[in-house]
């Protein structure tokens, strides 16, 4: 099995460059994942690929089966994973089409069941969350980069809002105040809970849009779906380049 799972976000249903082998439907004690699991090979690795929301896109944000999703990813044998996020950008050099690293992330998400930690213990079990992202495979991101000749931000605060709404200028101000780069509805509560089943786990976010308020057009999902033909393409050729040198 695969140790490496890509989990695409808005823009990236499906994996060019995967030659996809076969899919497996996995049922877990946690209800359905978003999809099928993809398994495949792309740039001489086996990889596993699943669309978070859903095939068609039709699953929101704040709907998202997050413990399913990677549960079912563990379970079809992923030890490390890379989530791609469609994010907005809060500082000002995280311009549409973009590539960000983050580093470290911010939870404003509500009512999202968040652990996997919460019945049938024999213990009260806490998780280290002070570094959220996993260091190794965000350096292997940037050097990746590096070698693609892709220019990318290594470093950046996350915000992980509740959606599926986009934010008022006005919050996107509380933000900034609160130290976020950046804004997204799905990096929560999935580093948590990749984290918690002992996933090495780096999101890779390609700024769709300015936060609201930061721009000078109205936030469409048109103009959004327009931004993220280039960042996707750009998402690819970072996947291709730091695929074949993860460790196996």
């Amino acid at each position: 099995m695969s140790t490496l799972a890509i989990i695409g976000g808005t823009g990236l249903t499906t994996l060019k460059g995967l030659r996809l082998a076969r899919s497996e439907t996995v049922t877990t004690p946690y209800g359905e994942p978003s999809g099928p699991i993809g398994i495949g090979e792309m740039a001489g690795r086996e990889v596993l690929f699943l669309s978070r929301h859903g095939a068609a896109h039709t699953i929101p944000p704040h709907k998202v089966n997050y413990r399913a999703n990677l549960w079912a990813l563990q379970r079809c044998g992923a030890e490390q994973v890379i989530a791609v996020n469609a994010v907005g950008g809060i500082r000002a050099d995280m311009t549409p089409g973009r590539l960000v690293v983050p580093h470290q992330i911010i939870d404003y998400t509500h009512s999202r069941v968040n652990t996997f930690f919460e019945e049938g213990l024999t213990h009260v079990t806490h998780i280290d969350f002070t570094n959220p992202y996993c260091e190794s495979l965000r350096t292997e991101l940037l050097a990746a980069a590096v070698a693609s000749d892709l220019e990318v931000i290594g470093e950046g605060v996350y915000a992980a809002t509740q959606g599926p709404r986009l934010e008022s200028a006005a919050e996107i101000n509380r933000l900034e105040r609160d130290g976020c780069d950046l804004v997204g509805m799905t990096g929560m509560p999935e580093a948590a809970l990749a984290r918690e089943l002992g996933l090495c786990y780096a999101c890779l976010a390609v700024v769709a849009n300015m936060g609201a308020g930061r721009g000078d057009e109205a936030l469409t999902m048109e103009m959004i779906e327009r931004t993220l033909v280039g960042g996707m393409a750009d998402v690819r050729r970072l996947l291709e380049q730091v695929i074949p040198a993860l460790p196996a």
